[in-house]
């Protein structure tokens, strides 16, 4: 069994947001991938974008600029 590290997930309310992000991020170079969403959290599309904890400000001047339509932003151990 792998150890758990903090990760960031960052959950939508809807499939399309879920890519426009993985696209956005993917263009721009930024670290992550996307995953389901774990049982501890409810998102509305069961898919999050998971990236290391330390890349949170540059992700969410990226959800601001480009307005993308997010459901919430949770540090996890995963």
């Amino acid at each position: 069994m792998r150890e758990k590290e903090p990760k960031l997930l960052i959950t939508f309310h809807t499939t399309a947001g879920a890519m426009a992000m993985e696209k956005q991020c993917k263009q721009g170079g930024l670290p992550g991938r996307l995953i389901p969403v774990p049982r501890s959290i409810t998102a509305d599309c069961g898919m999050a974008w998971c990236a290391p904890p330390e890349a949170r400000g540059v992700l969410e001047a990226l959800m601001q600029r480009e307005s993308l339509d997010t459901a919430g932003v949770y540090e996890l151990l995963l």
